[in-house]
């Protein structure tokens, strides 16, 4: 919009909730693109989860130095991004809210921020993965939204952090219901390297966002056995396949099959299923004989892994509703994961899948 058109409104404040890898990337946009538009204050907040490295605190590595030394090594933050280890302090006054955690640690910020919230804040969740409540599939937007009663979208995409923060071209999606916000998330967020399209089927977007992760670590075992690019190809398509059935299943309003043809749903899956820690980590898991969680441990820095856990979820709701055997892949990778079974079983649900009958 136009300096006139905003100047009797004050200008949105932002602030980035987390600053791990991906938040630490999306801070670099965000903090570019508040100072060249006057629709936003020019200081972003960026929560941080204190931690200490070498002796001194993170958020003051950020603030002095303009990097996010452990997550984001390399990258400067623009100097308006400003790092608050206080949650409270972090959102008080703020417009727009993006949250950018493990999904793991959503449930209890979102307690530590509910008395803090300005009212008529709204958010994006940039967070892949998915919980469960007691109907069965609860999305973390669902989480959220409940928790601090305001509303919220989300973006999804294939967005590997370290490449969006080299500003190198990728694509992304943004789910909005709201089309005034819808605009004002293109505004805060696309560049000429990060494009992004809006679509209103957010419940999509997100379930494509949480679901990809577990097709992900079926391709590391692909890896890992050696089984070759053709397989993989299988275990993409036959992944897709399982994401479709399962958002129509389990998405409360329509589900648009052309969202799965956005970045979040297809071009997301094959990055994941190529680069990323979920992939990586599931080879390791067959060459090593290593439990998943040790090799988190080992692998990751300190970063989270978001395939199993989703898997786990992704199990417990399909076992309530009697359809495990509509979901052979995902089925079976939960299973290797977590209860036991030969990752050599693999191919066989590959083999004997409902595809193919």
């Amino acid at each position: 919009g136009s300096r006139a058109e905003h100047s009797s409104m004050s200008p949105l404040r932002v602030c980035i909730v987390g600053s791990g890898n991906w938040g630490s990337a999306i801070a670099i946009i965000i903090g570019k693109n508040v100072q060249k538009s006057n629709r936003f204050d020019p200081t972003v907040n960026m929560w941080v989860f204190e931690e200490i490295i070498n002796r001194r605190k993170l958020s003051e590595i950020i603030n002095k130095e303009h990097q996010n030394v452990k997550y984001l090594p390399g990258s400067m933050l623009p100097q308006n991004v400003v790092a608050v280890p206080d949650l409270a302090e972090a959102v008080r006054g703020t417009d727009i809210l993006v949250f950018v955690l493990p999904h793991q640690f959503i449930k209890q910020t979102c307690e530590g921020m509910a008395d803090h919230i300005k009212p008529g804040a709204f958010g994006i969740s940039l967070i892949k993965g998915i919980d469960e409540g007691p109907e069965g599939l609860k999305l973390i937007s669902d989480l959220i939204r409940e928790k601090l009663n305001i509303e919220i979208s989300v973006l999804m995409g294939a967005n590997i952090a370290n490449e969006v923060a080299e500003e190198k071209f990728c694509e992304t999606t943004i789910g909005c219901k709201n089309e005034k916000q819808g605009q004002i998330f293109k505004e805060l967020l696309q560049t000429p390297n990060f494009r992004i399209t809006v679509v209103p089927d957010s419940e999509t977007v997100e379930i494509c966002g949480a679901l990809k992760n577990i097709v992900a670590v079926g391709a590391g075992f692909c890896d890992g056995l050696d089984f070759g690019g053709n397989t993989k190809a299988a275990v993409i398509r036959l992944g897709l396949m399982e994401m479709v059935a399962f958002a129509q299943i389990f998405c409360k309003g329509p589900v648009s099959v052309s969202t799965f043809l956005e970045s979040c749903g297809v071009a997301d899956l094959i990055t994941t299923c190529y680069g990323g820690r979920n992939r990586k980590v599931a080879e390791a898991f067959v060459r090593t004989g290593k439990s998943i969680e040790e090799l988190e441990n080992e692998m990751l820095n300190g970063q989270k892994l978001q395939g199993p856990p989703t898997s786990a979820e992704v199990y417990k709701i399909l076992k309530e509703k009697k359809m495990l055997e509509k979901f052979p892949l995902f089925t079976t990778i939960y299973k290797i994961c977590y209860e036991g079974e030969p990752v050599q079983n693999f191919i066989s649900c590959l083999q004997n899948h409902p595809a193919h009958h």
